[in-house]
């Protein structure tokens, strides 16, 4: 969620913001159940409780909210939506405290990138001394508050290639229908999703071109689990430091920087590997284990990716065996009770604002938040008729769209075509109460126009204006609306 100043519209690092939410979230929540601060270098960062964690991506100007999974059982859409509406409600209302606002971007429209704003803004996780000083990701490329709408959603381990190939070679469809960030340091792009550009710019100068090589779009979709990793930690690849502990959290715990920059394939099937620790500077023998492959999961920045936890961890050489083997991972995740779900990035951060809400009604603007969930689970209930969709494209054709979704949206007419078949698919794959999710996705396709076009509407209206005047039209019909502004119910109302 991109942060700014309710007045100004510029980019603010929130201060009050989690003491504020802390006691809303108290107030609101039985006694006993939370919430509980978590803190780097003496500031909160996070706060946990039973329903979701309310935290930070990587600067204190974006903030990141991640629920709880919710089953099917349990009331699936329907439930998950009133969770989170209950949940957006309170960050809202906490950020009054720092007379801050969520815009509706998926950027900010006119941040600096400089390395003192990112010094001043970053959030202090080891991981990103590792990236920055020693790999030599230019991290601050997004430090100008780039957020995603991360729709994750489980799928049984036989299915989950197949699923993740849907998501990736479909990504046009989601970009161009949640396009939302045509601005970028106070002037217009030329893109309707300018986001997506990030991950070039972060890895130009990087210490290793293998880093580079796991962005954008594979060159072909994968078999099957084991081509999937093949891919990832394939020769020319450099592992990611690897944690000292079994369990762990991957983003805060001590690591190991190996020696000689291995690929993780060679790393595993190593006796043993000469590496330094991340935290003291130690130099340290690492024994491979197959929590390190587990653990390096995280490695590629794919418009969707496989995320998984194995409920028992196989030994290495069975490991290592099951991956040689056409389906053998899929053999063994399954043996190991794994939980596996894609994690959707394609969407931009979107947020039902004032000039939605006077264009559509608030049917549509409600239906917003929710929509790119909606439409991922509805694709990956109906696999066979995706995957048709995808045969029926080709992938080269489906990487062309892309870039085509990023730069023109529902302007293009191909890509207009495309978004219009995969909401189709969707729509089949939802149950009736949770179609209604789908509105803004509807919208978009019936009108053509994108939040990206709403805020170019804005932008342009004030062109006699400075960029702060405009800012601040931007800050003030584009700020995210409560969930109470549209009407809806909220459970612990």
């Amino acid at each position: 969620m991109v942060v700014a100043d309710a007045a100004t519209g510029q980019s603010l690092p929130v201060r009050h913001y989690f003491s504020a939410l802390h006691e809303r979230l108290k107030a609101r929540l039985p006694a006993g159940a939370g919430p509980v601060a978590h803190e780097l270098e003496g500031r909160c960062v996070a706060l946990s409780c039973a329903e979701a964690e309310y935290g930070l991506d990587n600067g204190f100007n974006l903030l990141e909210t991640s629920t709880r999974p919710v089953r099917r059982s349990e009331g699936g859409l329907p439930a998950l939506a009133a969770m989170v509406n209950q949940g957006l409600e309170d960050v809202f209302l906490a950020l009054e405290s720092d007379h801050a606002v969520v815009l509706n971007a998926s950027q900010h429209p006119d941040c600096p990138r400089d390395m003192g704003w990112y010094r001043s803004v970053c959030v202090p996780r080891p991981i990103y001394r590792e990236l920055v000083g020693y790999r030599g990701w230019r991290h601050w490329e997004g430090i100008d508050a780039k957020a995603q709408n991360g729709a994750n959603v489980q799928v049984r381990v036989a299915d989950a290639v197949r699923a993740v190939n849907v998501m990736i070679g479909l990504s046009a469809a989601h970009t161009a229908l949640f396009a939302n960030s045509p601005l970028e340091s106070g002037r217009e792009t030329g893109l309707k999703e300018t986001r997506l550009t990030v991950w070039p710019r972060v890895f130009n100068g990087s210490c290793f071109a293998g880093d580079g090589m796991l962005t954008g779009f594979p060159p072909r979709p994968f078999t099957d689990l084991g081509d999937y990793f093949r891919w990832m930690f394939r020769p020319g690849t450099v592992s990611r430091s690897l944690p000292m502990a079994r369990r762990h959290d991957y983003k805060s715990a001590p690591t190991v920087v190996l020696e000689g920059d291995p690929s993780l394939s060679a790393f595993l099937v190593s006796a043993r590997w000469r590496g330094r620790r991340t935290d003291t500077g130690e130099e340290v023998w690492l024994l491979p284990d197959s929590a390190h492959f587990e653990h390096s999961q995280i490695a590629n920045f794919l418009d969707a990716r496989l995320r998984y936890q194995l409920n028992t961890l196989p030994e290495l050489g069975e490991l290592l065996r099951a991956w040689r083997v056409p389906g053998g991972l899929e053999a063994l995740f399954e043996a190991h009770a794994a939980e596996i779900y894609v994690e959707g990035r394609s969407p931009g951060a979107g947020f039902p604002d004032q000039a939605l809400l006077d264009e559509a009604g608030a049917a549509v603007a409600s239906a917003m938040v929710m929509c790119p969930i909606a439409l991922q689970w509805g694709l990956l209930q109906r696999l066979d008729e995706a995957d048709a969709v995808l045969g029926h494209y080709g992938w080269r054709r489906l990487h062309e769209l892309r870039d085509r979704a990023m730069q023109h949206a529902l302007e293009d007419a191909a890509v207009r075509t495309l978004c219009r078949e995969v909401v189709e698919v969707a729509r089949k794959g939802l149950g009736p109460d949770e179609r209604p999710y789908l509105r803004y996705a509807e919208y978009v396709l019936e009108t053509g126009r994108t939040a990206a076009d709403r805020m170019l509407d804005t932008w342009r209206a004030a062109a006699g204006l400075d960029v702060q005047q405009r800012l601040e039209r931007v800050a003030r019909y584009h700020r995210s609306l409560r969930p109470s502004e549209l009407g809806l119910q909220l459970p612990a109302a």
